[in-house]
Parts: C-alpha cells; sequence; structure tokens
C-alpha cells in the first residue's frame, strides 16, 4: 500500500444568468479526482486529495510534511498554486519554497507523477509555467515555452512502446481514445512507455534515488472521455501501475 497524495482536480465555475433587464450569478465547485482515487483505492492505496483552491495554503511546505507521502500527483494545477502561499501572493513575506522543497523530496526517494490538463506542464496559455521552476529538471520530459496543448476532437488512438513495463500495471490491449494531451519532448535517458502521435503520452524516468512519471493526457473529462475513465478496465491497472512503479 502506498500513500498518495493528489493534488488539484477541482475547480469553481460561475455562470451569468441574463434574464431581460436583470441577471445573477450561480457558482458551482466541482472535482474530477473521482475516477483516479476510485482507482486507487480499489488497489490499495491509500488517497489523500488537496483540492485546488487549498493547494495555496495547505500543500506541503517541506520534506518533513512531504514525508507522510510515497507519491504525489500533481494534476491540473499550475506552479503558481504551489510557489504563492497567501503570506507570500497576499502579504508579500518569505515563505518555503515547496517546488524546490518537492525536488529535493523526490531526489531523496519520493515518487512523482504529473497529470496532463489545461494546468499542467506549460498548459494553457503559459499558466501552468513549470518550464521555469526547478520542478522541470525532476520530470522524465522537457516541456515547451509556449501553449503545449493538443486537442484531438475526434480522438486519438494511444500506442503502447512497452507493454511488459510494470509502470503499465500489466494493462494488454488496445486503449480507448483520449481527446487531448500536453505536447512534451523526452528527456534524454527517459523511457516512453506509450505514445499519442509523435508524443508521449506515458514516461518515467530515475530522478536521484527517487522517480518520476508522467501521464500527458486527463485523468478525467474532457481530455479522458468516459469509455477511459470510466469504463475501461485497464485505467485502475495503469494509474495503479504508475504509482506501484513511482513508490517501488
Amino acid at each position: 500500500m502506498s500513500r498518495v497524495l493528489i493534488a488539484g482536480e477541482s475547480w469553481i465555475s460561475q455562470s451569468t444568468h441574463i434574464k431581460g433587464v436583470d441577471s445573477f450569478t450561480t457558482s458551482t465547485y466541482v472535482t474530477g479526482v473521482q475516477p483516479l482515487r476510485r482507482a486507487l483505492e480499489s488497489r490499495g492505496h491509500q488517497v489523500v486529495h488537496l483540492p485546488a483552491h487549498l493547494v495555496p495554503g495547505q500543500f506541503p511546505g517541506d520534506a518533513g510534511e512531504l514525508s507522510a507521502y510515497d507519491v504525489v500527483i500533481l494534476s491540473d494545477i499550475g506552479a503558481n498554486s504551489l510557489q504563492l502561499a497567501p503570506e507570500v501572493f497576499e502579504q508579500g513575506r518569505p515563505g518555503a519554497d515547496r517546488i524546490a522543497a518537492l525536488r529535493g523530496w523526490a531526489g531523496d526517494g519520493g515518487g512523482l507523477l504529473m497529470v496532463g490538463g489545461y494546468l499542467s506542464f506549460t498548459g494553457f496559455e503559459g499558466k501552468a509555467a513549470y518550464r521555469n521552476t526547478a520542478l522541470h529538471e525532476v520530470l522524465p520530459v522537457e516541456l515547451l515555452p509556449e501553449d503545449d496543448r493538443v486537442e484531438l476532437p475526434a480522438g486519438g488512438s494511444p500506442s503502447v512502446l512497452a507493454t511488459g513495463h510494470p509502470a503499465l500495471g500489466g494493462v494488454t490491449g488496445a486503449w480507448p481514445s483520449l481527446l487531448g494531451y500536453n505536447r512534451v519532448r523526452p528527456r534524454p535517458g527517459a523511457e516512453v512507455l506509450a505514445t499519442l502521435g509523435d508524443d508521449p503520452l506515458v514516461a518515467v524516468a530515475e530522478y536521484g534515488s527517487g522517480r518520476s512519471a508522467v501521464f500527458t493526457s486527463d485523468c478525467s473529462p474532457h481530455w479522458a472521455p468516459t469509455a477511459f475513465c470510466e469504463e475501461w478496465d485497464g485505467y485502475a491497472q495503469v494509474f495503479g501501475g504508475l504509482v506501484e512503479w513511482l513508490s517501488r
């Protein structure tokens, strides 16, 4: 059993309703973590979810806090949310360098997984912004300097290059189509286990005494349709395999 922290995978949506000369707004809080959480818990892992709005104030700030986990998953949560704690952004006071702490923890034996989304890797309009952080060197891929999203509205079929690798959890057969991903480039020395088109979908690498991995598409809609994240038995095998490989 591994202790897993999932940071991100939630959002707040606000709608404006205009009815003649009158208008009002409504807000909705949504989480997308359920498929991933169910998949990992079904394989016996202990999962803690830190929603996106709590990441700035509550993400672990040093190696001691990170040591509570074997694997940290960053999913659709940008670098600013890790870097800009309330005391730093709102009060102008020095705070913990949480990305540097995460890099050090990974190098000392932790397992880091980044899952794709509009606020992963470089992200929508470059807003995820991991390329210029210390975490870039931990990842098994190199990030683009520009918006890295590739939308596949008609669907794209993954190709598996290393079926027998333990990080894929023993999954066999064809994978369901995905609707998009973040384009990255493989880093020298990394292993690319699956691709979408000519780009990495799943890649892994050693980092110091630890390990890192990426899944460059989504773990929930919209890039991961229901056929992938709810109906496919291989979903739990892939993400379970990644977590188990990362935690050795």
